[in-house]
């Protein structure tokens, strides 16, 4: 009789599988390559040297390595949604070092995992100077991120249809609650994108309307529904001083922030379940409180200046910030303080779990003030028996212990981040909320990194930290952790 030897990881399924996942990224990077060759931009020579390589890559991992066992576990499934974002990274780093505009090694895999993972942080000072194909590679890269690399694979590779599988959606699928879409991860997998493909297309129609040109609402499309945030323009929205811009970029990164299996679940049922949703109502309500807010800022501190900039200014940047997109459009910073804090708390707590979004999510800090409401009753009514639930789900107690303990984490990547930042040399209110945006995969930033800065000023060491802060961050933290554990790489 033979025995099937087991052992920790499945090393030659994971090449196999990052091999097809390279000749994805190379197909994608296909896009830029014709813009530079149809514009005649010289960077035509960067994007077809790193095709090649990628392709070439692909191919020998894809189609040389012959795996005996090609069953996913667990562990194999940890590990691949690691190294996908990881190795995606490294190629689509290469066209940032071999452009007309270059950026060194940190540069270039900083701002190629801030585009991945959407969080828009960027190391461009002037990204005016930079090619429509590097501009159309850096939205390319958000938009693949937005509901996730490995979501993307599992669309077209069915053989990863078992239990690996569902441990890889889940390490992409944000946050504690998913909706049950169908009994296939293929199948759902598919739905989403579906839906995330419709969503794009509609919103750069709608860009189109407006004063944008054709590859600058293509662009902007990308960014605002993946909430990624990278811009086409220095000034980022505020270069296109149009209202109408402001309130279509605020609709669909409104949509970026609901769970989208909440949306497919709608759209089967033909009926709509939104507000019957806890999360999604408490998404509506935090924006709302915070809506108010910022206005009594605005107005109390002078800058009311028309209908505009107590309607569609305040609510732009609200959801700019709590959906994790990072579009800056004006002075916001000079709101005061009040309006600072705010944001910093909007960026912690982020949109929908099953969203494009970053951040701690929604039901996440619902379970908080329900558990908060629980404790406080079980203090006067000691023999109080009751289970938080969350859209009628009870929060078990092994759940629970998850839940706080990634919050834990969560707040003390945030102060390593800042702390390493402060020792570099960065004030200290700049310092937290730069590792706030790229915990939080926001990009937002203030002071140094502001409207009219960017992450540049970071020495080589401080991208790389903040580099793996954005990764940390966008896989949620305990599947990086996971890796870091000697048992993880025992049979």
């Amino acid at each position: 009789m033979q025995h099937t030897r087991h052992v920790a990881v499945n090393m030659p399924m994971i090449l196999r599988v990052t091999g097809q996942l390279l000749l994805v990224e190379a197909a994608f990077m296909l896009l830029p390559l014709i813009v530079c060759l149809l514009r005649g931009e010289h960077d035509f020579q960067a994007f077809a040297i790193s095709l090649a390589m990628m392709a070439g890559a692909g191919a020998l991992l894809g189609f040389l390595v012959k795996p005996r066992n090609r069953v996913m576990r667990r562990r194999d499934g940890l590990l691949l949604a690691s190294v996908a974002w990881v190795v995606f990274s490294i190629f689509g780093m290469v066209p940032f070092m071999l452009c007309d505009t270059p950026l060194n090694a940190s540069e270039a895999f900083f701002e190629t995992m801030s585009g991945f993972t959407t969080t828009g942080a960027t190391v461009i000072r002037d990204v005016e100077q930079c090619s429509h194909g590097v501009l159309l590679w850096r939205a390319l890269t958000q938009w693949i991120g937005g509901l996730g690399i490995i979501i993307f694979t599992l669309t077209f590779i069915p053989a990863l249809n078992n239990s690996g599988s569902l441990i890889m959606f889940h390490a992409e699928a944000t946050g504690i609650t998913h909706d049950k879409l169908g009994a296939r991860i293929a199948r759902t997998a598919k739905l989403l994108w579906g839906l995330y493909i419709i969503f794009t297309i509609v919103l750069v129609v709608l860009l189109c309307l407006g004063p944008m040109s054709v590859f600058d609402s293509v662009c902007q499309g990308f960014t605002a529904i993946s909430t990624g945030g990278f811009s086409t323009h220095n000034d980022s929205i505020a270069a296109f001083n149009s209202p109408y811009i402001k309130v279509v970029l605020t609709t669909f990164m409104f949509i970026g922030g609901v769970s989208f299996g909440l949306i497919i679940t709608s759209i089967k049922s033909r009926r709509l379940v939104f507000w019957a949703n806890d999360v999604f109502r408490t998404y509506v309500v935090m924006i709302l409180v915070f809506y108010v807010a910022v206005v009594a800022a605005i107005v109390g501190r002078g800058y009311f200046t028309g209908w505009e900039s107590v309607t569609i200014d305040p609510i732009f940047h609200i959801i700019s910030a709590v959906t994790s997109t990072g579009f800056s459009e004006g002075d916001w910073e000079g709101w005061g303080t009040i309006v600072l804090t705010l944001t910093f708390f909007m960026m912690y707590v982020g949109a929908c779990a099953g969203s494009t979004t970053g951040g701690l999510k929604v039901d996440r800090l619902l379970f908080l003030i329900k558990n908060l409401k629980l404790v406080v009753q079980r203090y006067v009514r000691p023999r109080l028996m009751r289970s938080v639930s969350i859209n009628d789900q009870i929060v078990d107690s092994s759940r629970a212990t998850d839940i706080i303990a990634f919050i834990t984490i969560y707040t003390i990547l945030i102060v390593i981040g800042g702390v390493v930042l402060v020792y570099q040399g960065f004030p200290i209110v700049d310092a937290f909320f730069s590792s706030f945006s790229c915990v939080s995969n926001n990009g937002l930033g203030a002071g140094v990194t502001g409207i009219t800065g960017s992450y540049d000023f970071l020495s080589s060491s401080g991208k790389w930290v903040m580099s793996l802060l954005m990764l940390a961050g966008r896989l949620e933290i305990m599947t990086l952790l996971a890796l870091l554990m000697p048992s993880f790489w025992k049979h």
